[in-house]
């Protein structure tokens, strides 16, 4: 899986590459939004990681500018951008998902996670197999003898 993470700060989009590539994914930094547009629109992507405070082109400019071009890849916001309005303009423009900045790592690598999964079409939280179910929601395990 490829991702592509654009932020400004090197540092943490440093921290950000580490961590996910000790997830098992390849990534790959933009740290303006000139260049995260034209790497968004030119080449493809599992997932991408947007910060919205970017020199050159804002976030949401590169945001709208992949949406224009039909591009269906999940974006994830990372901004520190966190009012309500702002969120919801985000998302409106094309996000999948939002997350407000100082965060976690690990509750990055879970929200890419799931929007991966629902970009594959495993968006359900029960999985099966033969006669054996797990509900993720609930951790139940649940087995029905087929007849």
């Amino acid at each position: 899986m490829k991702i592509l993470v654009v932020e400004d700060d090197p540092r943490l989009g440093e921290q950000i590459l580490e961590t996910l590539d000790s997830a098992g994914w390849v990534t790959e930094l933009a740290q303006d939004g000139i260049d995260a547009l034209y790497r968004a629109t030119s080449e493809d992507w599992d997932a991408i990681v947007l910060d919205l405070g970017l020199p050159k082109i804002d976030g949401l400019t590169v945001l709208k500018g992949i949406r224009d071009e039909n591009i269906n890849t999940p974006v994830v916001i990372l901004s520190a951008r966190d009012t309500l309005s702002q969120r919801v303009e985000g998302l409106n423009a094309g996000a999948d998902d939002y997350l407000t900045k100082p965060f976690e790592m690990i509750e990055l690598i879970a929200r890419i996670r799931a929007q991966l999964r629902r970009a594959s079409g495993n968006a359900s939280p029960l999985m099966q197999v033969g006669d054996l179910s797990l509900d993720t929601r609930t951790s139940k395990v649940m087995w029905q003898a087929m007849r």
